[in-house]
């Protein structure tokens, strides 16, 4: 089992940045991948960013290249989405999910485990 913690959400003026932190414990799969997805009211939840576990590799939704950066610090088991440039759009729920069968993916079904989520809210 793995536990996904997330915190760093909160209110933001556009143009400003966050950093989301997912705080993750219990069995970590060494080749597990680790994404960040969000969901808006009245939308479906959309993929945001993953990263690999052990290599650190990573892809974005076209939609936050470039504005967000997704990391690893493997020591304390916990990732990171660095968000810049925040636009109203960017508004939503933010989760962090964890899968042991794949080191990246982009669909939310891959994803075993997944945090509580934390609001991101951008004003205009």
């Amino acid at each position: 089992q793995v536990q996904l913690v997330e915190s760093g959400g909160g209110l933001v003026q556009a143009g400003g940045s966050l950093r989301l932190s997912c705080a993750a414990s219990g069995r970590i799969f060494s080749n597990c991948g680790v994404g960040w997805f969000r969901q808006a009211p009245g939308k479906e939840r959309e993929f945001v960013a993953t990263i690999s576990w052990r290599a650190g590799n990573t892809d974005y939704a076209d939609s936050v290249k470039g504005r967000f950066t997704i990391s690893r610090d493997n020591a304390k088991n916990t990732v990171y989405l660095q968000m810049n440039s925040l636009k109203p759009e960017d508004t939503a729920i933010y989760y962090c999910a964890a899968t042991p069968y794949m080191s990246m993916a982009v669909t939310p079904s891959v994803y075993n485990y997944w945090g509580q989520g934390t609001q991101v809210t951008v004003s205009s």
